[in-house]
């Protein structure tokens, strides 16, 4: 990608520019609102725009289901659709906004998404940003969302940014001095794929540094990741960019400057071209004091020039120049957006209460604190829609004219009263007179991201975004307490951006629908689901533990860790997803030439209804296992030691989703992974060692949970890697 996008042209565009700027010019664009060049006929830029599930913070715009939500969809082809779609968006509100002079931050074309770090911890508040716990499906997904942003023109659409580099996901309260220590297995193993995936094949225009150190270093400035794997091992040659504020944690949270100007010369030293923040005010003092050279100050202009001469800004025939007001908020953006909400929705229980039939339901009751919440359909990092369909809404306009829809809040989200001169639980007797006299329940529950989110970001309650438990707050404990007592028929509907101890739930209710954050058609999507006009086909990007099975947040150790390291048994696993029809696997095989190997699997649909079934292929990476040769070698004849509980029990390694009609069957093929062979050493080496390796593939992961959930297990293959 970047021999299309940051080719020479670009680059000797943007040295051009520079060599016009005085020190002090360049040094000023190194800025995230760079001021601007009235004498060369260059204009302000805000760099600072949001594109996570839609384009943020700049007013109307199209809200998609949040990031985590388009992650349980495991579909690279919908979510690069959304991101082209997001960029639409962005480039024609740049283009409106600069024509009335308007430049300023979540206005420009440079996005900081998408969010790819790893889920490690279902309690951090920002999990809902990202692509959930599983590296190779956070790189391809995330590679596909890069590739959709920034498009296959002759400019970019818009720059996507790879966001927060590394190791980053939480506590949210202390990352401004935080010290994440990773060690070279966990770094080359977990937490860096998905960043060298978007650099090496998505050509991602931007990097951006997270605020934690790691192992020591900050990331911003870090010698090892920065400069030697981000740009001389994977050939970065976009720019990178703090996050906002990041660089003054440096010398106020870290302590490993004494003051600003030290630390911007710390961060420009090491490769950071753009300072989100105030700390480069100070980079003329930092020259001046010799800390810097004019030589460091230009390189790190080209950098940001590069970029924003491959978008077109100093050019006047750029593709993306006619998008305008007109591409934003269209009746296709809300469709892929409905559609979307669908394909995201995990359905985790069904008794066969669902789907419900219109016809015979005649007295529906929906209770909940989220059925009438527009801030479930938002999730963080969000835009403004102007089609906003919430559940109760969407629970309406499905059925028949006939049909009584009871509504009760029930609880506060997660205060103990409603009205604040009430007394406690002020919303019970509601919700329980509702039930009673209702055919079914539509249960809404859940978290916002008043919630859980980002450090002050809306100034969330609690953990500073973080969660203190896997449990949904005490108010709605006894809302479903209340409910279930009734003895009524309910239909749990889940709206957060992290994983659930749904224990009680699970045992106590009729079926259970995870809806995340859903974007603005959620309602729309929640009815269609329920009532059979649509069928669920999510699966859980997460691992749902149960409450207190988790290490400590700050242990960035993956020992414990998603359904890769997992030791215990959890409420719902990675990968798990009901649909309303049941899919059978035959005739599985695993064919290769050279390097690249290819499942191959017969898929069924023996269900009424035509759906969706995500295949997911596992890989059991244990070569110890013996051939029957005996053989047990290194590829690369290396002697090896691993350590067995530090080992995945079995990786993700291929994925694609299928549609079938109702008892239709189809011949899948799969490509696996490149890395899908690899073992990762003790000491980060990634090798490929001789032995028996096992595939599995179903429409779950391979393990005993998903078995019992879903009365099926895997078919199962062995591919021989030998010297």
């Amino acid at each position: 990608m970047y021999n299309t996008f940051l080719n020479n042209d670009f680059r000797e565009k943007a040295k051009a520019l520079v060599s016009q700027m005085t020190i002090e010019e360049a040094a000023s664009q190194l800025r995230y609102d760079s001021p601007a060049i009235e004498r060369l006929g260059i204009p302000s830029y805000n760099w600072w725009n949001e594109g996570l599930h839609g384009l943020a913070r700049a007013g109307t715009a199209t809200v998609f289901p949040q990031a985590i939500a388009l992650a349980a969809m495991f579909d690279e082809k919908m979510l690069k659709e959304i991101a082209d779609t997001v960029a639409t968006e962005a480039r024609a509100k740049y283009n409106e906004s600069t024509r009335l002079e308007d430049r300023d931050l979540y206005k420009g074309i440079t996005m900081w998404s998408p969010n790819i770090n790893i889920f490690r911890d279902s309690r951090w508040g920002r999990g809902q940003e990202t692509y959930g716990e599983d590296p190779f499906l956070t790189s391809r997904l995330g590679a596909a969302f890069i590739e959709g942003l920034q498009g296959d023109g002759r400019y970019m659409k818009v720059a996507a940014c790879a966001k927060h580099f590394a190791v980053h996901s939480g506590p949210e309260a202390s990352r401004h001095e935080f010290d994440a220590k990773a060690t070279a297995k966990d770094l080359e193993e977990t937490y860096l794929p998905a960043f060298k995936t978007a650099v090496t094949e998505a050509g991602v225009a931007g990097v951006m540094g997270a605020y934690n150190r790691v192992n020591g270093e900050p990331a911003c400035a870090h010698s090892d990741l920065v400069e030697k794997r981000l740009r001389e091992e994977w050939g970065f040659e976009g720019y990178f960019v703090s996050d906002f504020l990041a660089l003054l944690d440096f010398h106020q949270g870290h302590k490993v400057t004494k003051d600003a100007v030290e630390t911007a010369a710390m961060a420009l030293k090491a490769s950071c071209d753009v300072n989100a923040g105030i700390v480069y005010q100070e980079v003329m003092k930092a020259y001046e004091k010799g800390m810097v050279s004019e030589d460091d100050i230009r390189k790190a202009a080209v950098n940001a020039y590069t970029v924003r001469a491959a978008l077109g800004m100093f050019s006047d025939d750029c593709e993306y120049d006619s998008l305008g007001l007109d591409d934003i908020d269209t009746d296709e953006s809300a469709e892929l957006a409905y559609r979307s909400g669908i394909n995201s929705i995990v359905m985790l229980k069904n008794d066969g209460i669902l789907p419900l039939d219109k016809n015979s339901v005649k007295k529906i009751g929906v209770i909940g604190p989220t059925a009438t919440s527009l801030e479930v359909l938002n999730g963080n990092y969000n835009g403004t829609s102007s089609r906003y369909i919430h559940y109760l809404d969407g629970i309406r306009d499905a059925v028949n004219k006939d049909t009584k829809v009871y509504y009760s809040e029930g609880a506060h989200l997660f205060e103990n009263k409603v009205q604040n001169l009430a007394l406690d639980d002020d919303r019970l007797s509601e919700a329980e007179m509702v039930a009673r006299n209702s055919d079914v329940v539509i249960l809404c529950v859940g978290l916002d991201a008043t919630i859980e989110g980002e450090q002050g970001d809306t100034g969330n309650a609690f953990a500073a975004g973080d969660k203190t438990s896997l449990f949904l707050p005490d108010s709605q404990r006894r809302l479903i307490e209340r409910v279930v007592k009734t003895g009524a028929k309910i239909i749990l509907v889940c709206n957060t951006g992290s994983a659930i101890d749904l224990s009680f739930e699970h045992e106590n209710v009729n079926a259970i629908l995870q809806c995340w954050y859903s974007g603005q058609a959620g309602g729309k999507a929640l009815a269609d689901i329920v009532f059979g006009d649509a069928v669920p086909s999510g699966k859980l990007p997460v691992t749902f533990y149960k409450n207190g099975t988790e290490p400590d947040i700050n242990d960035y150790s993956m020992k414990g860790r998603t359904y890769r390291y997992l030791p215990v048994e959890p409420v719902y696993p990675f990968g798990y997803g009901l649909s309303y029809n049941k899919y059978s696997y035959k005739d599985l095989s695993v064919t290769s030439s050279g390097d690249n190997y290819v499942c191959h699997v017969t898929v069924q649909n023996n269900g009424s209804y035509a759906g969706d079934e995500i295949v997911e292929v596992y890989i059991s990476n244990d070569p110890q296992e013996k051939l029957s040769n005996g053989k047990n070698d290194s590829v690369e004849n290396l002697s090896y030691s691993l350590d067995a509980d530090n080992q995945p029990r079995y990786s993700l390694c291929g994925f694609g989703r299928v549609s079938l009609g109702a008892g239709e069957s189809r011949n899948v093929d799969i490509t696996l992974g490149k890395t899908a062979f690899d073992t990762v050493l003790e000491d980060g080496r990634r090798v490929k060692l001789a032995g028996a390796y096992r595939i599995y593939v179903g429409g779950q992961q391979p393990d005993e949970r998903s078995a019992t959930l879903t009365g099926q297990g895997c078919l199962e293959t062995v591919v021989n890697i030998e010297r």
